[in-house]
């Protein structure tokens, strides 16, 4: 017999026994539900990584209180690095002559309540006051008007520029934002610029920044104190010279602010030197133990699942003795009867690949369908899950069937 009809005979065995089938199979179904759905997840947060740092500043250094790991301190606790001296403009300015180093540009924000312009409002804003060259360093760009310039934080000019998200929601449809006033906080700024629209960068909205002059910022709001300077200080965005490397620039930066704050050499830094890799390297972590989850939850899943189908083969093997007696005494040989039950084997384990492979498939899409996350399925995660499962067929149907194709044709007649 060729392969497709003894693979027909598997199916049409297993649907005479569709419980047990079941249940021989559910081991790898959830095995490869697992790989089809984590990797398509997996993938997709890759892509969103990608897309979410192409946004920021690709080459920015971010100099801050601490230095993070997942978004929060690392190695000290919040009131330790609340004690920190916080950064100043004069350290800006000195950065910013450094040979490396095109633009350091001091920011600080302040989150806004809800925002209001007559009859319309703008939720969750956030005002930030930023030096030249802010635009560079995180990668905005200005669709109408301009951006902050040297002269409006020399005269600390009442001038802002929106986002996109509040200049649609503060100002009518149609409505030119620009050299209209705003009122912010109680302080009237005239827009001069808006920017293009961005996006939210995990999680977070990019669109809702009012940017003005820092030294305007700092005339009307003081400094943060305690632990609220550790996420809303005044931090400094660093962009390193066309062709410098980012590591040589950061180890610029790095020297000298230990000079200004007076750190000895076996002193560790009391600021916190931030970069894409800094930040995309607690990502990997994250994305290691994932994958590390995955291959553990699959791998037992399948293991289970391969135990199963070799347990419910070898009863298979015990059920039909006598016809493999039969079939061995009118000239069937021990390959066509290993061939016959190894194709069950195999069967039984597709079939519950490729039901993993759906369900898989719709667990992805349903995760992508309730969270910003979406999944991207690569074509080889299929040929994988296929794969998993015909090898794991292979695997555990061997024993049984070479069992059966080893036994003795009149004993096995004789079999009750």
């Amino acid at each position: 017999m060729n392969f497709l009809t003894l693979f027909a005979r598997a199916v049409a065995s297993m649907r005479y026994n569709k419980t047990r089938s079941f249940l021989t199979t559910l081991g790898i179904i959830i095995g490869v539900t697992t790989i089809i759905a984590i990797v398509a997840l997996l993938k997709g947060l890759d892509r969103t990584i990608d897309r979410e740092f192409s946004s920021l500043g690709t080459k920015t250094i971010y100099v801050q209180k601490m230095e993070f790991q997942l978004g929060l301190p690392r190695h000290r606790g919040f009131d330790e690095v609340a004690k920190r001296a916080d950064l100043t403009l004069g350290d800006a300015a000195a950065v910013a002559q450094l040979p490396t180093v095109r633009a350091a540009v001091p920011t600080i924000n302040n989150e806004l309540d809800t925002l209001t312009r007559g009859v319309y409002e703008a939720d969750e804003c956030s005002l930030t006051g930023v030096g030249e060259g802010a635009d560079l360093t995180g990668n905005w760009v200005v669709s109408e008007g301009r951006f902050i310039t040297a002269y409006d934080l020399r005269h600390r000019n009442m001038v802002c520029v929106l986002g996109s998200y509040v200049a649609d929601n503060l100002f009518a449809p149609g409505d030119n934002p620009l050299n209209q006033m705003l009122d912010v906080d109680g302080h009237r700024y005239l827009v001069v610029g808006v920017l293009e629209e961005k996006g939210a960068s995990f999680g977070h909205p990019q669109d809702n920044q009012i940017f003005i002059p820092i030294d305007t910022y700092l005339k009307y709001y003081s400094l943060p104190k305690g632990r609220a300077s550790v996420f809303h200080g005044l931090r400094i965005e660093v962009l390193p010279k066309e062709g410098v490397p980012v590591e040589s620039a950061l180890a610029n930066v790095e020297e000298l602010l230990r000079r200004r704050r007076g750190l000895r050499y076996y002193e560790d830094n009391d600021f916190g030197l931030n970069t894409q890799e800094s930040m995309l390297s607690s990502l990997n972590n994250i994305r290691s133990i994932l994958w590390l989850v995955m291959v553990g939850v699959a791998g037992i899943s399948l293991l289970v699942g391969g135990i199963g189908i070799m347990n419910i083969m070898l009863v298979s093997v015990a059920e039909r003795t006598r016809e493999i007696g039969i079939r061995k005494a009118v000239g069937a040989n021990e390959f066509d009867i290993l061939a016959q039950f190894l194709s069950e084997a195999v069967a039984l384990s597709s079939v519950g690949g490729a039901v993993g492979i759906v369900l898989g498939l719709a667990a992805a899409a349903f995760v992508s369908a309730i969270t910003p996350l979406k999944a991207v399925v690569p074509w080889w995660t299929v040929v994988l899950g296929v794969g998993f499962s015909a090898v794991v067929g292979i695997i555990f149907g061997i024993y049984p069937a070479r069992k059966a194709s080893g036994l003795n044709p009149i004993e096995a007649i004789r079999y009750e």
